[in-house]
């Protein structure tokens, strides 16, 4: 069950990411100087690719249940690093608050966290196969 909630949040954040990023094509491309629209598309980049290493990580909980809270743990940094990064990237890239440029690598360490506990979780799984 705990694995479905995970998958859905994922395709959650993967349709958020295409609307964003068409909005930010079709919208914001002509009002936006082109350092702000480069920002814009990395956030919708990086929230894209996170999204399927949620999935990634929904699909695992439930390949690995002995593994579940570790893997948990990884969900929770991916969607903290989702709202930190790319949020942080949304909000710089559409106004004047710079200090946002201060977030976004905590946002990118909860993503290098993530991947870690991910790798940690299944390598131990597998050597105790």
């Amino acid at each position: 069950m705990l694995s479905r909630t995970w998958i859905a949040i994922s395709a959650l954040l993967g349709a958020f990411g295409i609307a964003l990023g068409a909005f930010g094509a079709h919208a914001l491309r002509p009002i936006l100087p082109l350092q702000a629209m480069t920002i814009f598309e990395t956030a919708v980049r990086y929230q894209l690719i996170h999204a399927l290493a949620l999935l990634g990580t929904g699909i695992l909980m439930s390949q690995f249940p002995d593994r579940i809270g570790l893997l948990r743990i990884a969900a929770w940094l991916f969607l903290a690093g989702t709202v930190l990064f790319s949020g942080s990237l949304y909000t710089l890239a559409m106004s004047d608050l710079f200090w946002m440029g201060y977030v976004t690598p905590v946002g990118g360490l909860c993503w290098v966290l993530a991947w870690l506990v991910v790798a940690w979780s299944v390598g131990r799984a597998a050597a105790r196969r």
